[in-house]
C-alpha cells in the first residue's frame, strides 16, 4: 500500500513569512506551491522550487482566485474564460519558476475557495480543467466525487483523489467550512490516527459522527497550519508504522 503526502507551500509574501517550507519539504512528496494569486512572492518560489527539487518532492501549481488580500479563500463570482486565463497564467509561471532550477510542474491543485467551487460550480471547473488541458494536460488533484474531476476525466486529464488529515468533513464528504467550530484539527496524534484510517480503511468519521469514504491516492496537510512540521511528522510516522509507503502519485 502507498499514498502521496502533500502540503501547501511557498505562501509567505515579501517580509510576511507564513510556514516551515524547509521543514515540510524533508516530509511531504509532493509540494502544492503557490503562484502568486493568494500568496507567494517570485523570491519565495523560486527558493520553494529549488528546495523542492533538490529534496525530489515533486512541484504542483496551487492555483487560486486573484486575492492576496484574502489569502484566497473568499469566492470570486469571475467570468469563466478570466478564470481560465488566470489559471492558464499561474500553471505558466510556476513552470518557468520550477524548470529555471531543474525540475518542472507535475500537477495542478486548485486552492482555498476555488477548490471547495468547484467541487459543485460546473462553469467554473470546466474553465480550470480547460487551462489544465491548455497547459499539457497535467494530472488534476481534487476531491473525489467533485465536478473538477469529472470535468477532467471527460478531456482524458488524469485525476487524484485527494483526502485532508487535518480538515473535518461534512457527512457528504465534503469539507467543513472553516467558518464552522470543529473544522480545522490541530491534534498531531489525532490527525495522524486519521491519516491511517483514510488510507488503510478509506474512510473517517464525519463531523456528525457518521462514516464517509476516502478513496484518496494523495492526503494533504496544510502547511500554514501552526503544528503543520508536527503534523506531517506524524503522519508520515504513523503511515510507515502501519506499512504503508509515502511516494509521489506522479513520476
Amino acid at each position: 500500500m502507498r499514498i502521496d503526502l502533500n502540503a501547501d507551500l511557498g505562501e509567505s509574501f515579501g517580509r510576511w513569512r507564513l510556514g516551515d517550507d524547509e521543514a515540510l519539504l524533508r516530509l511531504v512528496t509532493s509540494a502544492n506551491v503557490a503562484c502568486g494569486f493568494h500568496a507567494g512572492d517570485p523570491t519565495t518560489l523560486v527558493r520553494t522550487c529549488a528546495a523542492a527539487a533538490e529534496r525530489g518532492v515533486r512541484i504542483g501549481a496551487q492555483v487560486a482566485y486573484r486575492d492576496l488580500a484574502g489569502f484566497g479563500r473568499r469566492f470570486i463570482d469571475v467570468s469563466a474564460d478570466d478564470l481560465y486565463a488566470d489559471v492558464l497564467y499561474q500553471i505558466g509561471a510556476l513552470d518557468g519558476i520550477a524548470r529555471s532550477v531543474g525540475s518542472r510542474v507535475t500537477y495542478v491543485k486548485p486552492h482555498g475557495a476555488l477548490y471547495n467551487t468547484v467541487v459543485h460550480h460546473e462553469e467554473q471547473a470546466a474553465a480550470v480543467v480547460r487551462a489544465v488541458a491548455a497547459a499539457g494536460a497535467l494530472p488534476v488533484l481534487g476531491l473525489p466525487g467533485s465536478a473538477i474531476l469529472t470535468a477532467a476525466t471527460a478531456l482524458g486529464i488524469p485525476t487524484v483523489r485527494e483526502a485532508f488529515v487535518d480538515r473535518a468533513y461534512t457527512p457528504e464528504g465534503t469539507l467543513v467550512p472553516r467558518t464552522t467550530a470543529g473544522a480545522v484539527l490541530t491534534d498531531p496524534a489525532a490527525i495522524a490516527q486519521r491519516a491511517v484510517r483514510m488510507v488503510t480503511e478509506r474512510n473517517v468519521e464525519a463531523i456528525d459522527g457518521s462514516v464517509v469514504a476516502t478513496e484518496a491516492e494523495s492526503v494533504c496537510v496544510h502547511g500554514d497550519s501552526p503544528d503543520a512540521v508536527a503534523m506531517a511528522a506524524a503522519v508520515r510516522d504513523a503511515l510507515a508504522g502501519a506499512a504503508v509507503e509515502l511516494a509521489p502519485f506522479v513520476s
